[in-house]
């Protein structure tokens, strides 16, 4: 009979909500605690936890804290228990450095709601997401497994990134995209200050490019206070671009504006939806000192080579310190893969699975 894995939730709203709701879904018995008492009490009524409260040997621990909480609780939490912690804050260069513990991988789920609290908490939430794991030198190559495989459990993809190279790519493709919106919406308010009629006309592109903007404001500060240089870079890019874009509108240039459109369509056509199962796998077996940081090396490398690994499993050797990685990866990227790996002096033996 199998043994029911046991995770703690600390932070019960909207995404410590759902993926509490997503564990119980894949069969985990969750434990949760809230700042507030009252949120903890609803998170057990409306079954995102089972009971209250943190048990020491749980098998995972998931901090959903407001990033500029973050930190510390992880701290708390890893002399409270004794198996991985992972967050889910859209930020990772501060915290992985504070936290600095073997057993801590940062997280960063790509997936949210305009809803707050608990009202908007699914278990559906991260089906199909993106869900960043940023593990350092010093990550603990069991506890990534464990973290890496949990996530998979909720129905989320996986990408490795080191936290420098997530806080970049983030700040191009969440953060700045926010404080746009953000901006837009407030523009076409302040106007409708004086045009009761402008915000009626707001059409469906409108509608779509300012939804985000509806998001809990409260946590934006923290975010940007964390990321603000990664941010400020993209900001000062779009004002260029945007410079670019009113120069041309004023220069009545046709085609320059044509140029730029095009290539935006074909950009947004082209936007991968996720990454499909290949008919085609092949196992990989890389033997690696048991030390820390080798599954952090080899799962960045994936990311880097846009190599998705379907399954990862890590076995220790009897004999000296060493072990065997096994991956399972699309048939199509294992040369490339292999390539990487050789040039980093890792040496894979290779199975196609039928």
């Amino acid at each position: 009979m199998t043994e029911t894995k046991r995770a703690n939730v600390v932070g019960t709203g909207l995404i410590g909500g759902s993926v509490g709701l997503a564990l119980k879904r894949a069969g985990w018995f969750v434990s949760g605690t809230d700042l507030d008492p009252a949120v903890s009490a609803q998170a057990l009524e409306v079954g995102a936890i089972d009971a209250v409260g943190i048990e020491s040997d749980a098998d995972l621990t998931v901090i959903a804290a407001t990033v500029g909480a973050i930190a510390e609780v992880a701290k708390e939490i890893l002399e409270q228990t004794t198996g991985p912690v992972t967050d889910v804050g859209s930020t990772k260069l501060d915290i992985c450095a504070a936290v600095n513990n073997p057993r801590f991988v940062g997280g960063h789920p790509m997936a949210g709601s305009e809803l707050d609290g608990l009202v908007g908490a699914r278990a559906e939430m991260f089906d199909g997401a993106m869900w960043v794991l940023t593990p350092t030198p010093e990550t603990d190559e069991a506890s990534f497994a464990v973290v890496r495989a949990a996530v998979r459990s909720l129905g989320a993809e996986t990408i490795a990134l080191d936290p420098r190279t997530h806080d970049q790519m983030v700040a191009q493709v969440s953060h700045v995209p926010h404080l746009t919106a953000a901006t837009l919406m407030n523009l076409a308010g302040d106007s409708a200050v004086e045009h009761r009629a402008l915000l009626r006309l707001a059409a469906g592109g409108f509608r779509d490019m300012t939804r985000i903007s509806a998001g809990r404001p409260s946590i934006w500060p923290e975010i940007c206070a964390a990321n603000r240089t990664a941010i400020a870079a993209g900001l000062e890019r779009l004002t260029v671009a945007l410079s670019d874009m009113r120069d041309k509108v004023l220069a009545d240039d046709a085609e320059g504006i044509l140029e730029v459109l095009e290539r935006a369509r074909d950009a947004r056509i082209n936007l991968p939806t996720g990454f499909g199962l290949s008919e085609a796998l092949v196992e990989m077996k890389i033997p690696i000192p048991d030390e820390p940081g080798q599954i952090a090396a080899i799962a960045t490398l994936a990311a880097e080579l846009d190599v998705n690994i379907f399954d990862l499993e890590l076995t220790h050797s009897g004999e000296g310190r060493r072990g065997v990685l096994t991956m399972v990866v699309d048939d199509t990227m294992c040369e490339r893969f292999v390539g990487g790996l050789m040039a980093r002096g890792f040496r894979p033996r290779t199975r196609n699975l039928a």
